[in-house]
């Protein structure tokens, strides 16, 4: 299913094709760096959202130079995340950069808002995205396996995520057949889709809600282009 044309929160993530059966086992050993960045530039993102609250509001609007921080971090954390860990769908070693990158396998892009609405700002980062919350508390939250070895056989917490869990099985299949599978991968990009877009509407950088939707696939649906009027002019 096609993500809605327009949504001002783009996340791309393309497979490759030529992936390395094993090399997915050390890749989160390798990204180390990156995680060592990561900690003190998200120190900075809290910050700056905690900055950016008072400034939607009382002005109505996020200071772009914040914008575009907090929106590089996210970007980081998104290139990082799909190298190491979910759907870990490239090889290639992610850049250290907060800018945008159209050759890297994975990215993210925001739409700058030219005004967001001053009361919205005290509600929709916790009370208004507490569906989604829950939602993505599920899709992300632990497994659930049954203990046969208990004499009353019942349900225990695993204490993977079903994120985790499904990439895992991803990432087997690539071990034994040297293919990752297509429709796992479209689903787990689905589901850091929709992470990314909620974490995008409570960190007060866009007031549209968050569509009730796992959009599958490597990219979201580009708005087509206005139409263009060729008809002649009545005389």
């Amino acid at each position: 299913m096609p993500a809605p044309a327009g949504y001002p929160v783009r996340v791309r993530g393309d497979l490759d094709p030529a992936l390395s059966r094993w090399m997915w086992i050390v890749k989160w050993l390798l990204a180390i760096p990156h995680y060592i960045v990561l900690f003190f530039l998200h120190i900075g993102y809290a910050v700056v959202t905690v900055i950016a609250f008072f400034a939607i509001l009382f002005t109505g609007r996020y200071p772009r130079a914040l914008f575009d921080y907090s929106v590089g971090v996210m970007r980081w954390s998104w290139r990082v995340g799909f190298y190491a860990w979910s759907p870990a769908g490239t090889d290639r070693y992610p850049p250290f950069s907060l800018a945008r990158d159209d050759d890297y396998a994975a990215d993210l892009d925001i739409d700058y808002p030219p005004t967001l609405h001053r009361g919205l700002v005290l509600v929709k980062w916790w009370l208004l995205a507490i569906p989604h919350y829950l939602i993505i508390g599920g899709m992300t939250g632990a497994a659930w396996l049954v203990d046969f070895d208990d004499a009353d056989t019942t349900a225990s917490a695993a204490g993977i995520p079903l994120i985790g869990v499904l990439t895992f099985v991803a990432l087997v299949g690539l071990l034994f057949a040297a293919r990752y599978s297509q429709g796992l991968f479209d689903f787990v990009m689905g589901i850091n889709r929709w992470i990314l877009r909620v974490q995008v509407y409570g960190s007060l950088l866009r007031d549209e809600y968050p569509p009730f939707r796992l959009d599958q696939g490597a990219r979201d649906e580009v708005a087509p282009p206005p139409a263009v009027d060729t008809s002649k002019p009545e005389v």
